[in-house]
Protein backbone atom coordinates (compact mmCIF):
# COMPACT_ATOMS: atom_id res chain seq x y z
CA UNK A 1 0.00 0.00 0.00
CA UNK A 2 1.49 3.04 -1.28
CA UNK A 3 -1.20 5.51 -0.05
CA UNK A 4 -4.07 5.09 2.61
CA UNK A 5 -7.23 5.94 1.75
CA UNK A 6 -9.80 7.35 4.26
CA UNK A 7 -13.55 7.37 4.79
CA UNK A 8 -15.28 9.36 7.38
CA UNK A 9 -17.71 8.16 9.60
CA UNK A 10 -19.46 10.94 11.24
CA UNK A 11 -18.37 14.15 9.12
CA UNK A 12 -19.89 17.10 11.57
CA UNK A 13 -18.77 20.06 12.89
CA UNK A 14 -14.75 18.70 13.87
CA UNK A 15 -14.09 17.42 10.13
CA UNK A 16 -14.39 20.72 8.54
CA UNK A 17 -11.43 22.45 9.18
CA UNK A 18 -9.66 20.57 11.95
CA UNK A 19 -8.95 17.42 10.88
CA UNK A 20 -11.14 16.37 7.80
CA UNK A 21 -8.71 18.63 5.43
CA UNK A 22 -6.22 16.61 6.88
CA UNK A 23 -6.88 13.53 5.76
CA UNK A 24 -6.17 15.36 2.25
CA UNK A 25 -2.97 17.05 2.75
CA UNK A 26 -1.36 14.34 4.84
CA UNK A 27 1.45 12.93 2.55
CA UNK A 28 0.70 9.27 0.85
CA UNK A 29 -3.01 10.27 2.19
CA UNK A 30 -6.54 10.34 0.85
CA UNK A 31 -10.04 11.31 1.80
CA UNK A 32 -12.25 9.19 -1.03
CA UNK A 33 -15.65 9.01 1.11
CA UNK A 34 -17.60 10.75 4.41
CA UNK A 35 -20.96 9.28 5.94
CA UNK A 36 -23.57 11.24 7.48
CA UNK A 37 -27.07 10.42 8.63
CA UNK A 38 -28.25 13.34 6.68
CA UNK A 39 -27.30 11.86 3.36
CA UNK A 40 -27.54 15.36 1.69
CA UNK A 41 -25.31 16.69 4.28
CA UNK A 42 -23.41 14.57 3.67
CA UNK A 43 -23.52 14.45 0.05
CA UNK A 44 -22.84 18.53 0.33
CA UNK A 45 -19.78 18.24 2.85
CA UNK A 46 -18.43 15.69 -0.16
CA UNK A 47 -19.08 18.47 -3.06
CA UNK A 48 -17.56 21.19 -0.55
CA UNK A 49 -14.54 19.15 0.09
CA UNK A 50 -14.36 17.41 -3.12
CA UNK A 51 -14.67 13.88 -2.10
CA UNK A 52 -15.59 11.59 -4.43
CA UNK A 53 -18.41 8.87 -2.53
CA UNK A 54 -21.05 9.82 -0.01
CA UNK A 55 -22.86 7.88 2.67
CA UNK A 56 -25.70 7.31 4.84
CA UNK A 57 -25.46 4.63 6.59
CA UNK A 58 -21.89 3.84 8.65
CA UNK A 59 -21.95 0.36 7.21
CA UNK A 60 -21.54 1.18 4.12
CA UNK A 61 -18.70 3.42 4.20
CA UNK A 62 -17.32 0.78 6.32
CA UNK A 63 -18.03 -2.27 3.88
CA UNK A 64 -16.62 0.05 1.01
CA UNK A 65 -13.30 -1.77 -0.42
CA UNK A 66 -12.07 1.77 -1.74
CA UNK A 67 -11.60 2.62 2.08
CA UNK A 68 -8.73 1.62 3.74
CA UNK A 69 -9.17 3.27 7.21
CA UNK A 70 -11.71 4.97 8.90
CA UNK A 71 -11.82 7.82 11.50
CA UNK A 72 -15.17 7.78 13.53
CA UNK A 73 -15.76 11.18 14.33
CA UNK A 74 -19.69 10.99 15.93
CA UNK A 75 -20.38 11.83 19.91
CA UNK A 76 -19.15 9.27 22.09
CA UNK A 77 -22.10 7.29 22.57
CA UNK A 78 -21.43 5.71 19.62
CA UNK A 79 -17.86 5.28 19.18
CA UNK A 80 -17.96 1.42 20.57
CA UNK A 81 -20.51 0.23 18.45
CA UNK A 82 -18.45 1.98 15.25
CA UNK A 83 -14.93 0.70 16.36
CA UNK A 84 -16.59 -2.79 16.53
CA UNK A 85 -18.16 -2.87 13.00
CA UNK A 86 -14.89 -1.43 11.70
CA UNK A 87 -12.86 -3.96 13.77
CA UNK A 88 -14.56 -7.32 12.05
CA UNK A 89 -14.16 -5.58 8.76
CA UNK A 90 -10.49 -5.47 9.43
CA UNK A 91 -9.65 -2.03 8.95
CA UNK A 92 -7.15 0.19 11.20
CA UNK A 93 -9.33 2.81 13.09
CA UNK A 94 -8.88 6.35 14.18
CA UNK A 95 -11.45 7.03 16.77
CA UNK A 96 -12.35 11.28 18.34
CA UNK A 97 -12.01 11.32 21.49
CA UNK A 98 -13.21 10.71 24.34
CA UNK A 99 -12.18 7.81 23.17
CA UNK A 100 -15.84 5.95 24.83
CA UNK A 101 -18.54 6.69 27.52
CA UNK A 102 -16.03 4.77 30.30
CA UNK A 103 -13.07 2.71 30.39
CA UNK A 104 -15.12 -0.64 29.95
CA UNK A 105 -15.97 0.70 26.67
CA UNK A 106 -11.99 1.21 25.98
CA UNK A 107 -11.40 -2.47 26.65
CA UNK A 108 -13.68 -3.49 24.60
CA UNK A 109 -12.14 -1.72 21.98
CA UNK A 110 -8.75 -2.46 22.09
CA UNK A 111 -9.75 -5.99 22.63
CA UNK A 112 -11.50 -5.68 19.47
CA UNK A 113 -8.49 -4.44 17.70
CA UNK A 114 -5.99 -6.70 19.04
CA UNK A 115 -7.77 -9.86 18.61
CA UNK A 116 -8.40 -8.95 14.81
CA UNK A 117 -4.79 -7.82 14.68
CA UNK A 118 -5.26 -4.63 13.73
CA UNK A 119 -4.51 -1.35 14.98
CA UNK A 120 -6.53 1.63 17.13
CA UNK A 121 -5.70 4.90 17.22
CA UNK A 122 -6.91 7.62 18.95
CA UNK A 123 -7.47 11.55 18.34
CA UNK A 124 -5.88 12.98 21.31
CA UNK A 125 -4.10 14.73 18.51
CA UNK A 126 -2.77 17.57 20.94
CA UNK A 127 0.62 14.36 20.52
CA UNK A 128 1.71 15.63 17.24
CA UNK A 129 1.58 18.96 18.02
CA UNK A 130 5.27 21.09 17.68
CA UNK A 131 4.49 22.89 20.80
CA UNK A 132 4.23 19.81 23.10
CA UNK A 133 7.04 17.69 21.48
CA UNK A 134 8.95 20.83 22.98
CA UNK A 135 7.55 20.86 25.82
CA UNK A 136 8.98 17.05 26.23
CA UNK A 137 12.20 17.82 24.91
CA UNK A 138 12.40 20.55 27.31
CA UNK A 139 11.16 18.51 30.30
CA UNK A 140 13.53 15.25 29.43
CA UNK A 141 16.91 17.65 28.98
CA UNK A 142 15.96 18.71 32.47
CA UNK A 143 15.19 23.12 31.38
CA UNK A 144 13.31 22.77 35.09
CA UNK A 145 15.46 20.81 36.61
CA UNK A 146 14.37 17.29 38.23
CA UNK A 147 11.03 17.40 37.65
CA UNK A 148 9.20 16.99 41.32
CA UNK A 149 5.11 17.97 40.59
CA UNK A 150 2.57 19.35 38.03
CA UNK A 151 -0.94 21.15 38.63
CA UNK A 152 -3.04 21.51 35.44
CA UNK A 153 -5.73 24.04 35.39
CA UNK A 154 -8.68 24.87 32.89
CA UNK A 155 -11.51 27.47 33.27
CA UNK A 156 -14.34 28.32 31.66
CA UNK A 157 -17.83 30.63 32.07
CA UNK A 158 -20.84 28.38 32.89
CA UNK A 159 -22.70 27.57 29.75
CA UNK A 160 -26.18 28.76 29.52
CA UNK A 161 -29.60 28.23 28.16
CA UNK A 162 -29.33 27.43 24.30
CA UNK A 163 -25.45 26.62 24.96
CA UNK A 164 -26.17 24.20 27.66
CA UNK A 165 -28.35 21.89 25.72
CA UNK A 166 -25.26 20.35 23.22
CA UNK A 167 -24.70 16.78 23.72
CA UNK A 168 -21.30 17.74 25.27
CA UNK A 169 -23.33 18.11 28.09
CA UNK A 170 -25.40 15.25 28.27
CA UNK A 171 -23.79 12.08 30.13
CA UNK A 172 -25.59 9.47 28.09
CA UNK A 173 -23.93 10.70 24.69
CA UNK A 174 -20.84 12.34 26.31
CA UNK A 175 -20.25 10.08 29.09
CA UNK A 176 -20.23 13.47 31.29
CA UNK A 177 -19.94 17.04 30.54
CA UNK A 178 -16.93 19.45 29.08
CA UNK A 179 -14.32 17.95 31.56
CA UNK A 180 -14.96 14.51 29.46
CA UNK A 181 -14.72 16.70 26.47
CA UNK A 182 -12.09 18.73 27.15
CA UNK A 183 -10.47 17.72 30.19
CA UNK A 184 -9.60 14.56 28.26
CA UNK A 185 -7.47 16.78 26.52
CA UNK A 186 -4.85 17.98 29.37
CA UNK A 187 -4.61 14.26 30.96
CA UNK A 188 -3.90 12.77 28.01
CA UNK A 189 -1.34 15.09 27.30
CA UNK A 190 -0.04 14.23 31.29
CA UNK A 191 0.60 10.67 30.30
CA UNK A 192 2.47 11.94 27.55
CA UNK A 193 4.63 14.32 28.45
CA UNK A 194 5.22 13.28 32.12
CA UNK A 195 4.24 8.93 32.23
CA UNK A 196 0.92 7.07 32.89
CA UNK A 197 -0.80 8.20 35.63
CA UNK A 198 -0.96 5.20 38.38
CA UNK A 199 -2.89 6.18 41.38
CA UNK A 200 -6.10 9.21 40.92
CA UNK A 201 -8.29 10.26 43.66
CA UNK A 202 -10.98 12.63 42.28
CA UNK A 203 -14.53 14.53 42.80
CA UNK A 204 -16.76 16.66 40.68
CA UNK A 205 -19.55 18.62 41.37
CA UNK A 206 -22.44 20.77 39.44
CA UNK A 207 -22.31 24.31 40.82
CA UNK A 208 -24.29 26.32 38.21
CA UNK A 209 -27.09 24.34 37.72
CA UNK A 210 -27.47 24.92 34.18
CA UNK A 211 -27.22 21.01 32.47
CA UNK A 212 -27.10 17.51 34.18
CA UNK A 213 -23.50 17.17 34.16
CA UNK A 214 -20.80 17.70 36.63
CA UNK A 215 -19.24 21.46 35.72
CA UNK A 216 -16.12 21.45 38.36
CA UNK A 217 -13.77 18.63 38.75
CA UNK A 218 -10.88 18.40 41.30
CA UNK A 219 -8.37 15.48 41.41
CA UNK A 220 -4.85 14.48 42.45
CA UNK A 221 -2.90 11.65 41.14
CA UNK A 222 0.63 9.85 41.29
CA UNK A 223 2.22 9.13 38.03
CA UNK A 224 4.24 5.57 37.38
CA UNK A 225 7.46 7.80 37.48
CA UNK A 226 7.01 8.71 41.01
CA UNK A 227 5.63 12.29 40.57
CA UNK A 228 2.63 13.65 41.78
CA UNK A 229 0.37 16.43 40.43
CA UNK A 230 -3.00 18.45 41.20
CA UNK A 231 -5.64 19.65 38.75
CA UNK A 232 -8.89 21.42 38.46
CA UNK A 233 -11.55 21.85 35.68
CA UNK A 234 -13.93 24.74 36.52
CA UNK A 235 -16.43 24.94 34.15
CA UNK A 236 -18.63 27.35 36.32
CA UNK A 237 -15.61 30.39 36.45
CA UNK A 238 -15.96 34.19 35.26
CA UNK A 239 -13.22 33.80 32.75
CA UNK A 240 -11.68 31.64 30.91
CA UNK A 241 -7.75 30.29 31.62
CA UNK A 242 -6.02 26.93 30.91
CA UNK A 243 -2.47 25.86 31.57
CA UNK A 244 -0.19 23.10 32.90
CA UNK A 245 2.46 24.08 35.36
CA UNK A 246 5.52 22.21 35.56
CA UNK A 247 7.57 22.32 38.58
CA UNK A 248 11.33 21.19 38.97
CA UNK A 249 13.74 21.05 41.04
CA UNK A 250 15.56 24.33 39.24
CA UNK A 251 12.28 26.27 38.09
CA UNK A 252 9.31 25.69 36.26
CA UNK A 253 7.62 25.21 32.41
CA UNK A 254 4.19 26.79 31.54
CA UNK A 255 2.07 25.90 28.81
CA UNK A 256 -1.56 25.68 27.72
CA UNK A 257 -3.67 23.18 27.27
CA UNK A 258 -6.20 24.86 24.26
CA UNK A 259 -4.32 28.27 24.20
CA UNK A 260 -2.64 28.98 21.25
CA UNK A 261 0.42 30.42 22.78
CA UNK A 262 3.60 29.29 23.57
CA UNK A 263 5.93 27.84 26.44
CA UNK A 264 7.44 29.95 29.30
CA UNK A 265 10.21 28.25 31.27
CA UNK A 266 11.53 30.11 34.23
CA UNK A 267 14.95 29.07 35.72
CA UNK A 268 16.61 30.78 38.54
CA UNK A 269 15.97 34.52 37.84
CA UNK A 270 16.05 34.08 33.76
CA UNK A 271 12.75 33.41 32.05
CA UNK A 272 12.61 32.28 28.66
CA UNK A 273 9.32 31.90 26.63
CA UNK A 274 9.23 29.82 23.08
CA UNK A 275 6.32 30.81 20.91
CA UNK A 276 4.49 28.67 18.63
CA UNK A 277 1.59 28.56 16.48
CA UNK A 278 -0.85 25.71 15.65
CA UNK A 279 -1.17 24.72 11.93
CA UNK A 280 -4.02 25.63 9.82
CA UNK A 281 -5.55 21.76 10.18
CA UNK A 282 -4.93 20.84 13.94
CA UNK A 283 -5.23 16.94 13.49
CA UNK A 284 -2.99 16.53 10.16
CA UNK A 285 -0.09 16.23 12.42
CA UNK A 286 -1.64 12.76 14.59
CA UNK A 287 -3.36 11.67 10.86
CA UNK A 288 0.30 11.86 9.38
CA UNK A 289 1.84 9.85 12.27
CA UNK A 290 -1.04 7.69 11.69
CA UNK A 291 -0.69 7.23 8.17
CA UNK A 292 3.43 6.57 8.58
CA UNK A 293 2.82 3.45 10.50
CA UNK A 294 0.01 2.22 8.52
CA UNK A 295 2.72 2.39 5.58
CA UNK A 296 5.45 0.82 8.07
CA UNK A 297 7.45 4.34 7.85
CA UNK A 298 6.95 5.50 11.56
CA UNK A 299 4.96 5.01 15.02
CA UNK A 300 1.79 7.26 15.98
CA UNK A 301 1.91 7.76 19.71
CA UNK A 302 -1.89 8.32 20.42
CA UNK A 303 -3.35 4.80 20.64
CA UNK A 304 -6.48 2.80 22.48
CA UNK A 305 -4.15 1.66 24.73
CA UNK A 306 -2.86 4.95 25.81
CA UNK A 307 -6.60 6.61 25.56
CA UNK A 308 -8.10 3.87 27.68
CA UNK A 309 -5.39 5.08 30.41
CA UNK A 310 -7.40 8.62 29.87
CA UNK A 311 -10.62 6.63 30.83
CA UNK A 312 -9.65 5.03 33.33
CA UNK A 313 -8.61 8.64 35.21
CA UNK A 314 -11.45 10.16 34.19
CA UNK A 315 -13.69 6.66 35.69
CA UNK A 316 -11.57 7.17 38.96
CA UNK A 317 -12.52 11.39 38.96
CA UNK A 318 -16.36 11.11 38.27
CA UNK A 319 -17.12 7.83 39.75
CA UNK A 320 -18.80 9.26 42.91
CA UNK A 321 -20.53 12.17 41.15
CA UNK A 322 -22.17 9.68 39.20
CA UNK A 323 -23.07 7.19 41.60
CA UNK A 324 -25.53 9.54 43.08
CA UNK A 325 -27.19 10.39 39.69
CA UNK A 326 -28.77 7.73 36.54
CA UNK A 327 -26.18 7.65 33.62
CA UNK A 328 -26.36 5.77 30.74
CA UNK A 329 -23.18 3.99 30.81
Amino acid sequence: MECVRWGIVGCGDVTEVKSGPGFQNANAAKLVAVMRRDVQEAADYANRHGVPRYYGQAEALIGDDGVDAVYVATPPSSHLELALKVAQAGKPCLVEKPMAMDHSECRQMVAAFRNRGRPLFVAYYRRALPRFLRVRELLQEGAVGELSSVHITHYEQLARGEAANGWRFRPDVSGGGLFMDLGSHGLDLLDFLVSPIRRVWGCAANTGGTYQAEDTVAASFEFESGIVGTGIWNFNAGFSDDRITFTGSDGELQCPVFSDTGIRVKNGAVTTTEEFRNPPHVHQPLIQTVVDELLGRGTCESTGESAARTGWVMDRCLQSYYEERIRTP
